[in-house]
Formats: C-alpha cells, sequence, structure tokens
C-alpha cells in the first residue's frame, strides 16, 4: 500500500509539472503576441501610358450579298486612306475579318400566326490600331473619323484604351516602397511608446489599384485597372506585423 501511494504521488508531481510547462508556454505565447504591432503601408505614382489601343466598327446592308461586300470594301479603303492621311503608319492598322449576318423582320398576322421575311445582308467589319510611338495622333484619329460619315460611311468610333509597358517594373518598385513606409510606421509607434522595433513576424500584399489621375474612381475588392485614362495612379499596399 505504501508503494502505491508513492506512485501516485509520483504520477501526480508529474501532471503538475505538465500543466505548469503548458500553461508558462502558453503564457510566454500570449506574452509573444500581445508584444507585437501591426501596420499598415502604403505607396503610389503618378505615370502615363505609353501603349494606346483603338477600335472603330463599319457595316453595310445589302439585299445582295455581292453587293454588300463590294460596298465594304470601298469603305475599307476610304477608313485606309484617311488613317494613312493622319500619319498612322500601315502596320499599325489591323483590318479584322468581315462579319456577315443574314437579317430578318418578324411579324404576326390577325390570326396569330408568326413569320419571318428576309429583310437582307448586314456586314460589319472593325479597324483597331495599336501605337507606341505617338500617342496624340491616334487620340486625334479616334476623334476625327466621324468625318468619314460625310462620305457615306456608317462607322462607330470607340473610346480608346491606354496601356503601360512596363507595369510590372512599377509594381515591384511600389511593393519595396510600401513595405518601407510599412516599417518606418511600425519604427514611429514603436519609438513613442518607448520601445524598440524587432523582426518582422508576417507581411502580406494588398491589391494592386490603378486608377484614373484627379478622377473619382474608386478602389475595388479583387483591385481597378483603368484603361480609359492616358494619365494614371498605380496605387499598393502592404500589411506587416512586428515584434517589439
Amino acid at each position: 500500500m505504501k508503494s502505491v501511494g508513492i506512485i501516485i504521488s509520483i504520477i501526480a508531481m508529474l501532471g503538475l509539472i505538465l500543466v505548469a510547462f503548458v500553461l508558462g508556454n502558453a503564457y510566454k505565447y500570449k506574452f509573444k503576441v500581445s508584444n507585437s504591432i501591426n501596420v499598415t503601408g502604403n505607396a503610389k505614382q503618378n505615370f502615363e501610358s505609353d501603349i494606346v489601343k483603338w477600335t472603330a466598327t463599319y457595316n453595310r446592308k445589302s439585299m445582295d450579298l455581292s453587293a454588300a461586300s463590294e460596298q465594304l470594301k470601298q469603305d475599307r479603303e476610304l477608313v485606309k486612306t484617311f488613317l494613312l492621311q493622319k500619319g498612322i503608319k500601315e502596320n499599325e492598322i489591323l483590318f479584322n475579318a468581315v462579319n456577315i449576318n443574314r437579317e430578318f423582320s418578324y411579324h404576326t398576322d390577325g390570326q396569330g400566326n408568326s413569320s419571318n421575311t428576309f429583310t437582307g445582308y448586314s456586314l460589319t467589319q472593325s479597324v483597331s490600331i495599336e501605337s507606341k510611338e505617338d500617342l496624340d495622333k491616334v487620340d486625334n484619329v479616334s476623334r476625327e473619323i466621324s468625318a468619314l460619315i460625310s462620305q457615306g460611311v456608317e462607322l462607330s468610333s470607340n473610346a480608346p484604351n491606354y496601356y503601360y509597358s512596363k507595369l510590372e517594373d512599377l509594381k515591384l518598385a511600389l511593393i519595396g516602397e510600401a513595405s518601407q513606409n510599412a516599417r518606418s510606421r511600425a519604427e514611429n509607434i514603436a519609438k513613442e511608446s518607448g520601445s524598440s522595433l524587432g523582426a518582422l513576424l508576417k507581411a502580406d500584399l494588398g491589391v494592386f489599384q490603378i486608377t484614373g489621375q484627379n478622377d473619382n474612381e474608386e478602389y475595388s475588392y479583387g483591385g481597378a485597372f483603368n484603361t480609359t485614362s492616358r494619365y494614371k495612379t498605380a496605387n499598393i499596399t502592404v500589411r506587416a506585423s512586428y515584434r517589439l
């Protein structure tokens, strides 16, 4: 009986030691977590796009497919001549494939019977320009090409879209700036609180946003990517956690 009591005492003592060890580690973990600081760093930069893309469409309609095709061909030559006269290089001009649709009109008679009547062939073609050399020329073309309407071309011009060829380099530079901004904020907070900044515990990259300069454009959850403004602003955030 005496030996059994000794064994029980030993087991109880080991249990107390284990509990104390677990509680001690829990306290150390809590202390470590509570002695950290979370900050968000930000960086942004204005830049100008260096690529422009523009498209326009024109169409012809006729009961005769050959006639519509010939009219569309004449329109294509008028469009090409206009673009070349405006200083657009021929290798920057792309005419896409012709889209052909058979069109019908639908009607119902007094007895509720429905029928359709063939109204002709509708041919549509689009022209696009992509340039890295002279964005001003393409801007002017997008505004002035409607002059071809007076020559009988049924044309619709879209607004140009603008892109930046060095976007990845810009993003990497902003990540570095945002990370440094986050550390500077953390160092300032630590200094004002009478502490010192320790090692980086965790860092998360925020969403990369591109908006138009001086526009009331809101950021989106998935990241804004403005293509309608030639002059843009890139913005990125970095969330960081440091040990104190």
